[in-house]
């Protein structure tokens, strides 16, 4: 496995140490997502010792809301938590907007890959969602398969799209 220098929407890079980043924080795969820094939306869940985490934002150049036309970007960081090289073989996204109406993605890897993530890797992408309304949520899965030969799911988080028109009731 090589390492690749940061590119724009993906790259591969070493293993986090311990006070790399002070705003991590991990998360059981029994406790539910959580934005992990409230100010920045980041939500974080690890299952089966891959960690996942989401910052999405609203893209106001790409949106039309006269048209109905609201866009969002996602980064997403993945992080092999597991003692074994594990490699991204498909993924899984159930897309709900403002209206309830649902939408299913699924489909081979991420941004056109299947990476490898040997223990400690981690790896990162960029990619984005239009929507109908001014907000909805994304949640999801990506299936992997071990160095062992073990298939399993890792979850997304639940995260939300959010843009400055939304429309927000209280009851």
């Amino acid at each position: 496995m090589k390492n690749v220098n940061v590119v724009r929407s993906k790259h591969l890079h070493e293993p986090r140490r311990a006070g790399d980043s002070p705003n991590m924080e991990q998360h059981e795969s029994s406790r539910p997502a959580r934005p992990r820094n409230k100010a920045a939306h980041i939500y974080e869940r690890t299952t089966h010792s891959i960690r996942v985490c989401v910052k999405p934002s609203y893209l106001e150049d790409q949106s039309d809301p006269p048209d109905s036309r609201y866009v969002w970007s996602y980064a997403v960081t993945i992080e092999n938590q597991s003692s074994e090289s594990v490699q991204l073989l498909s993924r899984y996204w159930h897309i709900t907007d403002a209206h309830g109406r649902v939408q299913e993605v699924r489909g081979p890897g991420v941004v056109g890959e299947q990476p490898v993530l040997e223990p400690g890797q981690v790896f990162e992408y960029a990619s984005g969602c239009p929507l109908q309304t001014a907000s909805g949520a994304m949640v999801g899965s990506y299936q992997f398969r071990s160095a062992s030969g073990q298939d399993f799911e890792a979850d997304i988080p639940m995260f939300l799209l959010e843009s400055p028109y939304e429309r927000r009731q209280i009851h």
